[in-house]
């Protein structure tokens, strides 16, 4: 099997990159994206490209769950579409199972503008809850994908890892959820740490970066324009009245592997 490898802003996903069909088991795609008995990745990516078909893809997460969105992830896709000649400079849209996206490569691939959708708010905006001995308020927003915004006031990797898989597991969240730990340094910058569902700690995430920003315009923290910074980069969000979320960020190709049929072979 061949895959194409880029990351965006530290977050890594592989690239299906064959014509035959991707027939995976959940197993399978674990070991893939182990780090080190696989390729290592954060995720995998599927698309579906056919003559006079819309483009669209398949997002695969690290326990072989299928994620509605990803934003690194889709920013990733469309500088393969870009690498293969797919798609040029000119706007374009995919579909995923979170809904449909408008896309634009700039910067000849390196960076990647993707209009997002809306960030939809749950009529309970908020929560609060007592997590491993801490008293939180959770936020919930969907962007095709559920989140839950944490704001306080030193997000840390430890955190993250620490009350995210709790945050993610709770019966408020009953297809598990996305959890941001979020520091408003300014009115145009926020510091995050993430741990994402089916996936664990991550560098950065790009609908988490937007979630962040949507929530934290709501509540009045922060401007039209943020700066999202995480330890893997920062990604820029603008948002509107609507909360019609756009996102911008860096995409780097890393490489392309092939997988031996030996690793999908492996008991232990």
């Amino acid at each position: 099997m061949q895959f194409v490898k880029y990351h965006a802003a530290g977050n890594d996903y592989l690239v299906y990159h064959e014509n035959a069909p991707f027939d995976c088991s959940t197993q399978a795609i674990s070991l893939i994206c182990d780090r080190n008995r696989g390729l290592g990745s954060d995720g995998i990516l599927v698309p579906a490209i056919a003559p006079g078909e819309m483009l669209s893809v398949h997002i695969f997460n690290t326990d072989g769950t299928e994620a509605e969105k990803s934003g690194n992830g889709l920013r990733i896709l469309c500088r393969y579409l870009w690498d293969q000649g797919i798609v040029t400079h000119e706007p374009f849209e995919l579909i995923t199972k979170g809904g449909k996206v408008h896309c634009q490569v700039i910067d000849y691939g390196r960076r990647i503008s993707i209009a997002m959708g809306l960030a939809a708010f749950p009529e309970d905006e908020q929560h609060s809850v007592d997590v491993d001995g801490v008293h939180l308020y959770l936020n919930p927003v969907s962007m095709g994908n559920p989140h839950c915004v944490v704001f306080v006031d030193e997000p840390t990797e430890a955190l993250a890892r620490k009350l995210g898989p709790i945050i993610e597991h709770l019966s408020l969240f009953p297809n598990r959820t996305n959890v941001q730990f979020v520091n408003v340094v300014d009115r145009r910058n926020l510091a995050v740490q993430i741990w994402e569902r089916g996936v664990g700690y991550t560098l950065s995430s790009g609908t988490s970066s937007c979630a962040a920003a949507a929530v934290s315009r709501r509540l009045g923290f922060v401007d039209d324009q943020v700066t999202v910074h995480m330890p893997g980069g920062q990604i820029t969000i603008e948002l509107d009245d609507e909360n019609n979320v756009l996102m911008q960020g860096p995409v780097c190709k890393v490489g392309q592997y092939w997988l031996d049929q030996e690793c999908l072979s492996q008991n232990g």
